[in-house]
């Protein structure tokens, strides 16, 4: 069995990135409260730099394959702030699936391994869905 280390940086950092959807989902639930917004916007994002670090959070960022979703999100972060929270989350929202599309694979494969969740997972309708999305990015 596999077993890692997880440094503090790590542990704050993924607490961070916890508050940070936390208070996102409650700005969305309080009508897009811009104020809970921008916070789990923050919090989201320190969290993501702390958890695996400056450089990679800059070069993850900054490749080429993931400029538009970049764009996009930082945009949306941009109009949150301003005051624009519809907007803004819509924005995030297509930057967020266009930035993280290549981890829904390992994403499902977590799923499939929580209790309830993964039973769910393993049925045939959504099984076959998801064999057939395997690999594939999001077009942009």
């Amino acid at each position: 069995m596999v077993s890692f280390e997880m440094s503090d940086r790590k542990k704050i950092g993924l607490g961070l990135t916890g508050f940070g959807v936390f208070f996102s989902i409650l700005g969305i639930i309080f009508f897009f409260d811009k104020g809970l917004l921008a916070m789990g916007n923050i919090l989201f994002i320190s969290g993501v730099t702390l958890t695996i670090g400056l450089k990679s959070t800059m070069q993850f960022f900054m490749k080429r394959q993931n400029f538009k979703g970049t764009i996009s999100f930082f945009v949306g972060f941009f109009f949150v702030v301003i005051g624009w929270p519809i907007l803004g989350m819509i924005l995030e929202a297509y930057g967020f699936i266009v930035l993280f599309s290549g981890f829904w694979p390992t994403l499902s494969v977590f799923i499939q391994r929580i209790p309830i969740l993964g039973w769910l997972f393993q049925q045939s309708f959504i099984r076959s869905w998801l064999d057939g999305n395997q690999g594939k990015r999001v077009p942009v």
